[in-house]
């Protein structure tokens, strides 16, 4: 069966009590997963703990996978807002770079188990199109956020160094994932790369 048709939800949720459903369901996915990991992941336990009838998952998703997906495709759309909103530094706030690496760092809420089985249903969904655009929304919010200024090709290599980083703690399940140190290397990493980069530029 074609991934990219079981993957849709089953009905457009327009109505505000169709809204609050699919969230409730989306939420109680990652409950289960971060609590019962893949093992545990069904649409049973989904209901149960969302407190909707089965019949409610299947309206809105054909299947788990479609569940997971789902989850992926709403953590991506928001994590992207993020890195694309105002990138300035204000008092008492981090710095832009490090506050973009942080919002990668600790999406999904932090929820690392839950993250790792939604990472792998993502992978294996997303179209060569939708990665382009997630890249590229990256690519943007760091652009705004370097320690100095990089161009195109520049940006591709250390949004893909960065996020490649990243997605390998994710997939290996480390345990450092959201330490410190690991923040303050990526974010090391991304200011020794610029620096070198805009002096290439310059010199």
């Amino acid at each position: 069966m074609n991934k990219q048709v079981v993957a849709k939800q089953r009905v457009s949720p327009r109505q505000q009590r169709s809204l609050t459903t699919v969230d409730l369901i989306l939420e109680a996915a990652a409950q289960v997963l971060e609590l019962a990991g893949e093992a545990g992941f069904n649409t049973n336990a989904i209901a149960e703990r969302a407190g909707v009838g089965i019949g409610s998952i299947y309206r809105y998703f054909p299947d788990k996978h479609a569940i997971l997906v789902e989850m992926g495709r709403r953590e991506m759309a928001r994590v992207g807002a993020q890195i694309r909103g105002d990138p300035g530094v204000k008092p008492g706030c981090l710095a832009p770079d490090r506050q973009a690496i942080r919002t990668f760092l600790r999406a999904f809420g932090q929820r690392t188990r839950a993250r790792r089985v939604v990472v792998l249903a993502l992978l294996g969904q997303l179209s060569a199109e939708e990665l382009q655009t997630a890249f590229a929304q990256a690519e943007a919010g760091m652009a705004s956020r370097s320690a100095a200024p990089l161009d195109r090709i520049q940006l591709f290599v250390l949004s893909r160094a960065l996020l490649g980083a990243m997605r390998a703690a994710v997939l290996e399940d480390a345990d450092f994932l959201l330490s410190q140190q690991f923040e303050d290397e990526l974010v090391l990493l991304s200011r020794t790369y610029a620096g070198a980069a805009s002096r290439r530029l310059s010199g």
